[in-house]
């Protein structure tokens, strides 16, 4: 016997029960909290390192690299990003939604105190962190400049025009 023989031999039935699943489905729908931008907050972290006149190739080998081993053993790590500039290195962490965003700074921090040894003895301090949410920074900056309109009219016409044109975005 095989799953759908009941729902064969009882078309009343079968007709009933998927019309209540439907009207459940509706009902649920509207109860559904939906936003256009919806606030969710991803637990980040922002290491940073500097050790002054190191050229990009020294940082991202001497200094984000044994901290990126560190920070990629730690629970719910999502996603790490680099970037070795001239005498800095700044490394990026996320973790899952659903790590606190304290508990992930603990282990930030071991992470840290841990990589020490492996860091050059030159660094003037050790590298320092900071939590942030990436969905507080801005969604778009926009500087307008006019070589014949006055900057008190550009002013009034981002405010009046711009701002509701993109607010209806």
């Amino acid at each position: 016997m095989n799953i759908s023989y009941p729902f064969i031999r009882r078309p009343v039935g079968t007709t009933l029960l998927a019309i209540g699943i439907v009207l459940a489905g509706l009902v649920a729908y509207r109860f559904l909290p939906v936003a256009s931008l919806p606030s969710v907050e991803i637990p980040t972290i922002s290491v940073s390192a500097s050790r002054p006149g190191a050229d990009p190739a020294t940082m991202a080998a001497t200094v984000a690299a044994p901290l990126e081993r560190r920070l990629a053993v730690i629970a719910g790590v999502t996603e790490i990003t680099s970037v070795s500039s001239l005498g800095t290195a700044r490394i990026t962490v996320q973790f899952d939604l659903a790590r606190s965003i304290e508990g992930a700074a603990q282990d930030v921090q071991a992470a840290l105190n841990a990589a020490l040894a492996e860091l050059p003895i030159d660094l003037p301090q050790r590298p320092t962190f900071r939590k942030f949410n990436p969905a507080a920074s801005p969604v778009l900056i926009l500087a307008l400049t006019s070589s014949t309109i006055p900057t008190s009219q550009i002013y009034d016409a981002a405010d009046t025009v711009l701002v509701q044109r993109i607010a209806q975005v």
